[in-house]
């Protein structure tokens, strides 16, 4: 489907589309890897885990760095996971060139903005407080506000509920295949960046559109 004319609202993934965060989200994964005596994991593979919620990314950080955790084990890694995480949410995360200043830019343009993102609540909004996201942005739906989360298009659907936006007025922005799958189910427009953390080939995503640069969204957009 085309992008809408006259875009109403912007939904963007968080981590791998506003911001960098592969390098906190590995800090915290090695140091509860090191209290259980465990390898840490590679920047490779921790790039490669992120994108589906935190019991997901600890799940893959256990099988691959040695037996699987069952869900019984998860149960309680994951907190600690999380704690970890929340003790340094941007030490080493940066935003991607141009993000803050695209976000300010379209929310001056009078478009309602949202992150909708499989990071836990908490320090979604932590993180998008600490480097400057917050004040853009009208709705946060982190990866526990429902009880679903990408690639459920609910998750979305009901962001944009949130935003008291329409779906056909509203594109989704994301750098991997849940985000443009979501967007395709929930009936948004769906913009792809060519940069973050997707584990299937690009080319090989369905998207009305990909950039290279967030930087780019304004004028593919119309603005």
């Amino acid at each position: 489907m085309p992008l809408p004319s006259k875009p109403a609202a912007v939904v963007f993934d968080l981590d791998g589309t506003l911001i960098d965060s592969a390098d906190d989200l590995g800090a915290a994964a090695n140091r509860l890897l090191a209290a259980e005596g465990r390898r840490p994991l590679t920047g490779t593979e921790v790039r490669r885990f992120i994108g589906d919620g935190s019991r997901v990314f600890v799940q893959r950080a256990w099988a691959a760095t040695g037996l699987p955790a069952d869900d019984s084990a998860l149960d309680g890694l994951v907190p600690r996971f999380v704690a970890e995480y929340e003790s340094d949410v941007a030490g080493n995360t940066r935003p991607y060139p141009g993000a803050i200043e695209t976000v300010a830019r379209l929310k001056a343009a009078g478009l309602k903005l949202a992150v909708c993102t499989n990071k836990p609540q908490r320090p979604a909004e932590m993180v998008l407080e600490q480097l400057g996201f917050a004040a853009h942005l009208d709705v946060v739906a982190g990866g526990d506000r429902f009880p679903y989360r990408k690639p459920d298009p609910r998750h979305l659907a009901d962001t944009v509920s949130l935003l008291g936006a329409t779906a056909d007025a509203t594109v989704m922005v994301g750098d991997n295949e849940h985000d443009m799958a979501v967007a395709r189910s929930a009936g948004t427009g769906a913009v792809l960046v060519s940069y973050g953390y997707a584990r299937t080939p690009l080319t090989e995503i369905d998207a009305d559109a990909l950039i290279d640069a967030i930087s780019d969204l304004p004028a593919l957009l119309g603005l």
